[in-house]
Order: structure tokens, then sequence, then C-alpha cells
């Protein structure tokens, strides 16, 4: 066996390893866990980012819900953007018609007259500690 047809060998090794692990990675990326996931409908409504990106940003979302899954809604939130001292918050509503379109980064972060119809909030704090509330306006 001649030393050029050992080099093709080694280089046919090689490359098909290099093969087997791109195809492995691009796989793997390919199949991560999504909110396309959950169990339950999720519809985001309404969202807002501040423009500050030298300090915190805050992002808020209104997101509509076909059914009342407390533990679908916090994976939900679980995947939303956040940024290191930053602050996420995601409210989950089941009536469509009564989500608002429009929010804000402050309190109130939407009009009043849709917090009856809020049936849960996520956070995730600027320390990374996440709180779910169920009915947080009642």
């Amino acid at each position: 066996m001649t030393s050029d047809m050992q080099g093709k060998k080694l280089f046919y090794f090689i490359g098909g390893i290099v093969l087997v692990l791109i195809v492995w990675i691009s796989a793997e990326t390919m199949t991560q866990p999504g909110v396309v996931d959950l169990a339950g409908e999720f519809k985001e409504m309404a969202f807002y980012r501040n423009e500050n990106n030298t300090g915190p940003v805050i992002r808020v979302y209104a997101v509509y819900t076909t059914d009342s899954l407390w533990s679908e809604m916090r994976e939900y939130g679980d995947f939303m953007p956040h940024t290191k001292y930053g602050n996420t918050k995601v409210f989950f509503f089941t009536d469509e018609a009564t989500t608002p379109d429009n929010v804000q980064g402050k309190e109130p972060y939407f009009k009043e007259e849709f917090q009856s119809s809020c049936i849960a909030k996520y956070e995730k704090t600027a320390m990374g500690e996440v709180r779910f509330t169920k009915y947080p306006f009642f």
C-alpha cells in the first residue's frame, strides 16, 4: 500500500467524520423546542421594547391563548427573549377580543379595561428571577 493511498483513506475518513458532525449539529439546531411545540395555542397580540440598549431592556407582551394551561404559559414565558439586567413581562388573555393590541413599558402596561380579561402574568426580573401569577389583577 502506497503512502498516497493511505493519505486518500485518511482524507476520506476525516471527511466522513466532519460530514457526520455537520449533519448532527444541523439536526440538533433544527429540532430545538420552541413556542410552536407547546400544547396550547399562543398568539402575540402586542409587544413593546424600549430603545435603550445601554441600560435595562424592558419587554412587554400581550398574548392571546386558547386555554388556561398554567405550565404551558410559564414555558411560553421562558421562551421569550430576556436580557441580563432587563425585564420581560408576558400578560396572557383567553379572549382575543379583549386582548390589548397596544402595550407600553411602564404601569399600567395596557388600558385598565383589559385587566379583567388577564388570566396570568409571567415576569423575568433583572436578576433572572421568574414570577408567575395567576389572575394578577384580582
